[in-house]
């Protein structure tokens, strides 16, 4: 039998506001356990929670991105669980009616294009963290994270295979990126996914029972838990077993998914309106300035970048796979560099150097114009390409001046064609057997023969006119 595999998600993003979404403590990742919360996100009798206004407008803009229709009037509801982690013993959430309902995003796989139905957007408050402790068998409790602000995007059940899951995660986190709603950072927990998997045979209508994966934490072990997934419950299926409804968690060292808690019957949250914070209501002008506000999105970026530069597809997805480096793009471009050839320092030296360092492209210190100086110089003919290359190194980390770093090392290409020849003549004369070798038809030799002239004239000298001159002297 063939078996098809159904996948919906629900996705969890913290929204990259300075403060949570009902008081005024700090959402900066990390600190001291305990030291970000107030007794307003720890829910101490006789306070009363504020809606941040940015969560908001951050969560109408990514419904607005996503294609969703944004809800007129909304409310929040109390969800009532007791956990450890909500000291409060209640989340404040949204289950009746969203901000955001009916959305749609497209993407691309080898397999070909698909559109992922987004059932839902709401805004909901995040729980803290337990931190267990195998050697002690202690779990403490770090409130920081509490009344964090998240987004919760539900899609429909539209997935069918790991790569169309990382396309849409990727196309996600890309639309929030660039709208400044969210940093995505999944190392630090910004987004997180819950999969919800189920299989069936091939042309079944009727969808299986679903297990669900919680809180993975980057794509890598989103994909191998749905591989590992699907085929456990095809494997069930087919030796005459039944999949239970669970909550399962994914085991990074062991690649294989692990029962956590029956999900037979749903849980009775007891939800009901949330009675300290006034619904919502947005006006059709709110609603319009946030999409006269919208930003290029990056695939707006990749069609502009194809159709006013022409640059091939895999350069436009390079540079616009992060909105700072698109910045970058954009200002050489905007300092009268050729766009192919900005693209290319990007794609090859800046990468290179932010890979090496460990660095995003926010966080580099080289500015637009540096690069544009550097690259102009080598259109010039005052550089060389691999001259160049050492002084972006050098000054990647620093204050970015080119000229003053050329000046104090001299590296000023030779441009005098006279000083060439004398220096290649040199290298001929104190090279025979090379010589002859090249002359005998070797091409090895002569590139030997270029290497010792271009040491001889320090590096700065032009290749293409050692090389010509190089062959002048050979005959």
């Amino acid at each position: 039998m063939t078996w098809e595999t159904v996948i919906g998600l629900e996705t969890h993003v913290e929204l990259a506001t300075r403060t949570k979404i009902f008081c005024g403590c700090t959402t900066e990742f990390g600190g001291a356990p305990n030291t970000h919360c107030c007794p307003v996100c720890t829910g101490m009798p006789g306070t009363l929670p504020v809606l941040n206004k940015r969560v908001l407008e951050f969560a109408v803009k990514a419904g607005l991105a996503l294609n969703c229709s944004i809800a007129r009037h909304s409310r929040f509801d109390r969800k009532n669980y007791f956990y450890p982690d909500l000291p409060k013993a209640y989340q404040i959430s949204q289950l009746y009616l969203p901000i955001a309902r009916s959305g749609a995003v497209s993407i691309h796989t080898d397999a070909g294009d698909r559109t992922i139905r987004i059932h839902e957007l709401h805004m909901e408050e995040d729980a803290g963290k337990l931190v267990h402790d195998p050697r002690t068998g202690v779990t403490r409790c770090d409130y920081n994270r509490c009344g964090v602000p998240l987004i919760e995007i539900v899609t429909e059940p539209d997935f069918r295979a790991a790569d169309q899951v990382i396309a849409y995660l990727e196309k996600l986190k890309e639309t929030l990126q660039y709208l400044g709603v969210s940093d995505c950072k999944m190392q630090e927990g910004s987004l997180r996914c819950d999969v919800n998997l189920s299989v069936r045979p091939l042309g079944s209508a009727q969808l299986g029972t679903r297990t669900e994966m919680k809180n993975l934490s980057s794509f890598k072990a989103i994909a191998r838990a749905v591989g590992y997934e699907a085929k456990r419950q095809i494997g069930l299926m087919e030796e005459g077993g039944r999949v239970v409804q669970e909550t399962r968690r994914w085991d990074e060292s062991k690649n294989v998914s692990c029962a956590m808690r029956s999900k037979e019957d749903a849980r009775d949250y007891r939800y009901f309106p949330e009675p300290d914070i006034p619904p919502i209501e947005l006006s059709e002008e709110y609603l319009e300035g946030l999409r006269s506000a919208r930003p290029e999105l990056a695939e707006e970026k990749r069609a502009r970048y194809r159709a006013d530069y022409g640059l091939p597809e895999y350069d436009c997805r390079m540079i616009t796979s992060d909105k700072a480096l698109a910045a970058f793009f954009e200002g050489l471009v905007a300092l009268g560099t050729p766009p192919k050839q900005g693209a290319n320092w990007i794609m090859g030296e800046v990468l290179g150097a932010l890979s090496a360092r460990g660095l995003e492209p926010k966080d580099m210190r080289l500015t637009p114009p540096a690069l544009a100086r550097l690259i102009a110089l080598v259109g010039e003919g005052r550089l060389n390409r691999n001259t160049a290359v050492g002084v972006f190194e050098a000054v990647f980390d620093g204050d970015g001046d080119v000229d003053a770093y050329i000046k104090a090392h001299g590296l000023e290409q030779v441009s005098d064609g006279g000083l060439v020849r004398e220096a290649c003549a040199r290298v001929l004369e104190a090279n025979p057997r090379p010589v002859a070798d090249c002359r005998g038809g070797r091409e090895k030799a002569f590139g030997f023969l270029v290497g010792q002239a271009m040491r001889e004239l320090k590096g700065r000298a032009d290749p293409q006119a050692v090389r010509r001159a190089l062959r002048e002297l050979l005959g």
